[in-house]
């Protein structure tokens, strides 16, 4: 796997569309505080469409993208319950078990939100997808991938301005690796040498 190019594509995409994806992000972050955490899964795989095809199709994202998959809203809810409460258990043990929980719910659900998107799978195929994807080819590659998704998305997160940079570079680079894992047909071969 290719880092430099999944990270150099995520901010190329983010620099593109910068105005778009900081108006959604925005919107999406308000939207998700003022219904205190209910519609963020639902609203973070809209979110996550829109930049699928903006990745994929050039196309510039909207608002009204990230409310484009409602019909995901209970599936969402009930997994985010599920982590949420296994999360918990993990720290209430320790601090290493709550880690170890995080790590592990994020290297097999990497991709769910895209297939759940992308292939309009239901939840189970969508996990079950998600953890073969997770399981097969390289898994060092794929915690490395990981972890630097997560980072991402934990320097964004200590303050807000930040998130409304960081979240949309954390998502094209989880999206651009999704297009190379499941694309149908293989990528262009280097013409460089």
């Amino acid at each position: 796997m290719d880092f430099k190019y999944h990270l150099e594509t995520a901010w190329r995409l983010t620099l593109k569309f910068i105005v778009s994806f900081i108006i959604m992000t925005l919107v999406m972050l308000g939207v998700s505080f003022i219904t205190f955490g209910i519609l963020a899964p639902v609203l973070m795989a809209g979110y996550t469409q829109a930049i699928l095809l903006a990745l994929r199709e050039g196309r510039e994202p909207k608002v009204q993208d990230i409310f484009s998959e409602m019909r995901l809203f209970f599936p969402l809810l009930g997994l985010s319950v599920v982590c949420f409460i296994a999360v918990m258990v993990g720290f209430m043990l320790l601090f290493l078990p709550g880690i170890l929980v995080v790590l592990g719910i994020s290297y097999c659900c990497f991709f769910l939100i895209p297939l759940l998107t992308d292939k309009r799978l239901d939840l189970v195929s969508a996990l079950k997808e998600s953890y073969e994807a997770s399981m097969s080819g390289n898994k060092v590659e794929h915690l490395i991938a990981v972890i630097l998704f997560l980072i991402i998305s934990a320097i964004g997160s200590t303050i807000i301005i930040g998130a409304v940079f960081t979240t949309p570079l954390a998502t094209a680079f989880l999206v651009s690796i999704y297009e190379e894992r499941f694309r149908s047909t293989p990528p262009p071969m280097s013409t460089a040498q």
